[in-house]
């Protein structure tokens, strides 16, 4: 794998990475030596606070268009087929006979025997 050399803050950095991982990588050490110039990290600072404060700077922003992102949009329930709602009206129609049937026995048994 071949050495990728980044300056960040006016630091020299050797990295390693795929030939075809370069530009992205150096796109990414640009952005992170952006960030610490512009926090004035550059000179003055030791060399771990100056990533450090860049990478906060970085995850910042990142939080921050998270946030921006409208949520997903609703997942639409699947149209039913016309089998479906047969089979829907099927089964209330069942139902509907199975509760007057209920019913007619609720008042049968409700009624004073004759015989009693």
């Amino acid at each position: 794998m071949p050495n990728l050399h980044l300056t960040i803050g006016g630091r020299a950095y050797t990295v390693s990475a795929d030939q075809d991982e370069q530009p992205h990588i150096e796109m990414l050490g640009r952005m992170i030596d952006e960030r610490a110039r512009r926090a004035g990290l550059a000179s003055g600072q030791s060399e771990v606070r100056m990533l450090l404060v860049a990478a906060l700077m970085l995850a910042d922003e990142l939080h921050e268009e998270h946030r921006k992102e409208p949520p997903p949009p609703p997942v639409a329930a699947p149209q039913d087929t016309a089998e479906a709602v047969q089979a829907r009206a099927a089964t209330l129609a069942r139902i509907n006979a199975l509760a007057e049937r209920v019913e007619k026995l609720a008042g049968h048994l409700e009624e004073p025997r004759a015989n009693a």
